[in-house]
């Protein structure tokens, strides 16, 4: 279950940067006051979701569930911050001017292999033994 979690993060990790290519050189981070897509809501999510997966790893080569469940934790923080991003994407934030030249595969696939990551590690902190 390692070895599949490691590739959807790896997934997920390189359909994000992909994206995040995209935002930066079209408008990405403004100096406007009010955005759909704040610098600091795009930049926690994958600091977040890097740090739990840095986690995640440390867990499995140490076997302490303790960092399991913390990568769980920083998973599920980062999720809430994509799936509020992603709400913004789907609504008026589509149409803003970096927001829309986002792919739509590239985002669906990140959204997938984000998911796909936390149950994944989710199913790993509730093991009996992490290893």
């Amino acid at each position: 279950m390692g070895l599949v979690t490691a590739l959807t993060g790896t997934i997920a990790v390189l359909a994000g940067v992909y994206l995040l290519s995209f935002w930066l050189p079209h408008g990405g981070p403004r100096r406007t006051k009010v955005t759909r897509f704040p610098s600091a809501l795009v930049f926690s999510h994958p600091a977040l979701a890097v740090s739990a997966l840095a986690c995640w790893a440390a867990g499995l080569a140490t076997g302490s569930r303790a960092l399991v469940w913390a990568a769980f934790g920083g998973l599920a923080a980062a999720a809430l911050l994509g799936f509020t991003m992603s709400t913004r994407w789907l609504g008026t934030g589509r149409h803003g001017t970096a927001a829309r030249r986002f792919p739509v595969l590239a985002v669906t696939l990140h959204g997938l292999a984000g998911v796909a990551t936390f149950t994944l590690v989710f199913l790993t902190a509730s093991a009996a033994h992490v290893i």
